[in-house]
């Protein structure tokens, strides 16, 4: 396995924990409560703690994939090819993708980790940065070359299909994130004042 290989099974790595990441980050802002609905047991560990823990785990990953390619010598990276892809050897768009990828997550993760001094509602409008990250890391995903020869993208290919599967698997917990919502939104409006009656998965403080 060559350096290459191992800087593409980093990168999808990332991506699945990435995507994994989103994912929960939806059941944390529904309050998700799993002893009201499925499974109807209470975990060992919140989504809270899983979401923070995917997200250090996928950033740490995140970096590693491009670093691996420095060890390469037919992919001909350097130290600023990596930083500031504007001059990478080839794919240089894709390459800027990765990067914008690297650098938007990493400022979701950063300033959650301030989000005590940030204060809620700024915290929450830095954090939909993690949305654009998502975006770019599957078109980064999807039309790069893992092996870094400028071939053209086959959207059929194993690689391709896992980032097209986890794109929509994002989509589809947007659309339930949002369906949510609104449904949590219309029960509110029915049930003020009666908090004895409470919807599945939602707990005493929604």
């Amino acid at each position: 396995m060559t350096a290459i290989d191992l800087s593409s099974f980093a990168g999808l790595t990332a991506m699945v924990l990435m995507t994994l990441n989103v994912l929960l980050g939806l059941l944390v802002t529904t309050n998700y409560q799993t002893h009201r609905a499925w499974p109807h047991r209470k975990l060992p560990v919140t989504f809270f703690r899983i979401h923070n823990w995917t997200a250090y785990l996928a950033l740490s990953v995140a970096i590693l994939h491009p670093l691996i390619l420095l060890a390469s010598s037919t992919a001909r990276f350097k130290p600023m090819d990596i930083l500031w892809p504007f001059s990478s050897p080839g794919q240089r768009n894709y390459n800027l993708l990765g990067a914008l990828t690297l650098y938007s997550f990493a400022f979701v993760v950063v300033t959650s980790y301030f989000r005590p001094k940030l204060r809620y509602r700024p915290w929450k409008k830095l954090h939909y940065a993690a949305y654009f990250a998502a975006a770019s890391m599957y078109l980064h995903g999807t039309l790069i070359d893992p092996d870094l020869k400028n071939r053209p993208t086959d959207f059929l290919d194993g690689e391709k299909l896992l980032v097209e599967g986890c794109f929509l698997l994002v989509v589809a917990g947007i659309v339930w994130r949002v369906r949510y919502g609104k449904e949590r939104q219309r029960w509110r409006k029915k049930h003020a004042g009666k908090l004895w009656d409470r919807p599945p998965g939602l707990s005493s403080s929604d």
